[in-house]
């Protein structure tokens, strides 16, 4: 069986947020959504739960950190190609989000880049050709 993972990230504004993300390409999920979370599909094996602070206080006992201003996580997804990366990257940045919070990374091999959403979440968005990344660490190796 498939593994699938689910995301569970508190949010401020549970309508705001979903637009977000609504407009960087990810799907809302009706069937798992109400008044207090919206299921957002990532992919047929990521999802991502947008919970209310009340409903995700029901969770944990933990305090809910504020993402503007300390990392909880940083979550990073592949994309297919650097078009792709910098694809997402400019949604993100039409729809509110702060672009580049960490600097963008280019090995010639392997591309990424960053933005926060609208809670401070930080995403990345890698590309990596596995090929050249894979003889690059055979040329490493053999120096």
């Amino acid at each position: 069986m498939t593994k699938l993972i689910f995301l569970n990230l508190p949010v401020s504004d549970l309508a705001r947020a979903t637009a977000f993300y609504e407009a960087i390409g990810v799907t809302k999920n009706e069937q798992f959504c109400d008044g207090t979370a919206s299921c957002m599909v990532l992919s047929e094996t990521i999802h991502v739960m947008l919970l209310t602070h009340d409903k995700f206080r029901q969770f944990t006992p933990k305090a809910i950190a504020d993402a503007k201003r300390t990392s909880e996580v940083l979550i990073c997804v592949s994309a297919e190609s650097r078009d792709a990366v910098d694809a997402t990257i400019a949604k993100a940045e039409s729809a509110g989000g702060l672009i580049d919070p960490s600097p963008k990374q280019d090995y010639g091999f392997m591309y990424g880049r960053s933005f926060e959403d609208l809670d401070g979440h930080i995403w990345e968005v890698m590309w990596m050709d596995v090929a050249a990344f894979q003889n690059a660490q055979a040329e490493m190796a053999s120096a």
